[in-house]
């Protein structure tokens, strides 16, 4: 017997009446997902995102060019740089000469070191800087520091509130540099220009920190944040730090002591406060300068600025404050900016970067000295 058509099943009118909302959601579906997968990766939002795009997507390199007196070379192209990353070359896909805005800090060392002269000319010299020699969009933060770091005024673009922090300072205790730059370099990476920088100023070697060069170090290689650092010294720079401590007598003791001290030799220090200190490490029965020198390290700053494409300068006398940091204002206006597509790598590890100048070797060019692919 022959089969005729098949008669039409109950739910044929229910599936042509969903069957467009169902064709929509999957559409939705599709969509969605090929947006979040467009480069490869997972959805980002928020700070996320934006480390994503900045630290990943594009490496930024600030280039100061100057001659052998130290001049500042302007006028050059970007077909007259040459970048190298882990000394393999790139392409250079951004490029800048003009002045960009800035999101700058500062860290002033308000110890007690810093009371009078120093305090009034740094007071003065950071009144010009802010008013006189940075661009009027540049956004600015103040630290200050003694026992420990103080934000005096936050993220701001009104000179008037830098003054007034500026002025309500009082120099008095000992020298946290390190926590400082540890607090402030995270603050000026989160600055909303793509320059950021910190400027710190100090008389001062580091006495009363927890963090050490190292930790602050690695902080600074990860953020990108160009470093500045002005340290006031009285003495000649190739005297700095060079000369060997000179052996003084023992304090003459007002009562008789024992031959030996429990732990002596063994790195302790037994008398502290009798007209010097022992220096158990420098072995046993000899006397020494205390290991806490308190006078600028001239070093240790270059150790902080170096890598980042900034700079130390080591004045002699307050008074050249205001030279020193109207020739930061001039080398943040006068820098080129340079960008590349960042290697395919997120490994967490130091990665090199050397720019060159084609065609001028004889002219000094200082950027970052690396970034780490985290």
């Amino acid at each position: 017997m022959a089969s005729g058509p098949a008669a039409p099943s109950a739910t044929m009118p229910v599936l042509r009446t969903r069957l467009p909302s169902i064709l929509a959601g999957l559409v939705v579906v599709l969509a969605v997902s090929a947006h979040g997968q467009q480069d490869g990766s997972p959805d980002r939002t928020g700070a996320d995102a934006f480390r994503f795009r900045s630290g990943i997507e594009v490496i930024n390199v600030t280039a100061t060019v100057s001659d052998q007196n130290g001049r500042f070379v302007t006028g050059l192209r970007k077909e007259d740089f040459a970048v190298y990353d882990d000394d393999q070359p790139v392409e250079i896909t951004q490029f800048s000469a003009d002045r960009v805005p800035v999101s700058l800090g500062i860290a002033l060392d308000t110890s007690g070191s810093m009371a009078g002269d120093k305090i009034r000319e740094a007071e003065s010299a950071l009144n010009r800087f802010v008013y006189d020699l940075l661009g009027p969009d540049d956004e600015l933060f103040l630290y200050r520091f003694s026992n420990s770091p103080i934000l005096a005024q936050g993220w701001t673009s009104d000179r008037q509130l830098i003054a007034r922090a500026l002025g309500r300072i009082s120099p008095n205790g000992g020298t946290a540099l390190y926590d400082t730059v540890l607090e402030a370099v995270p603050l000026a990476s989160r600055g909303r220009h793509p320059k950021k920088a910190l400027v710190i100023i100090s008389d001062g070697n580091d006495t009363a920190s927890r963090a050490d060069l190292r930790e602050v170090k690695r902080a600074i290689r990860d953020s990108g944040v160009l470093v500045y650092a002005v340290g006031i010294d009285g003495e000649p720079e190739s005297s700095i730090r060079r000369a060997a401590p000179q052996p003084v007598p023992p304090p003459r003791l007002p009562f008789p002591v024992p031959p030996r001290f429990p732990g002596w030799g063994r790195g302790r220090v037994p008398l502290r406060g009798l007209a010097g200190q022992f220096v158990g490490r420098g072995g046993a029965g000899q006397w020494g300068r205390a290991s806490g020198d308190d006078r600028v390290n001239a070093a240790a700053l270059r150790e902080l600025t170096d890598d980042s494409g900034g700079r130390t300068e080591i004045v002699r006398t307050p008074e050249d404050l205001d030279p020193a940091t109207a020739g930061i204002a001039d080398e943040l206006s006068r820098q080129y900016y340079l960008g590349y597509p960042a290697p395919d790598r997120r490994d967490g590890r130091w990665h090199s970067i050397r720019v060159e100048l084609k065609n001028n070797p004889s002219l000094r060019v200082r950027a970052r000295r690396g970034y780490v692919a985290s």
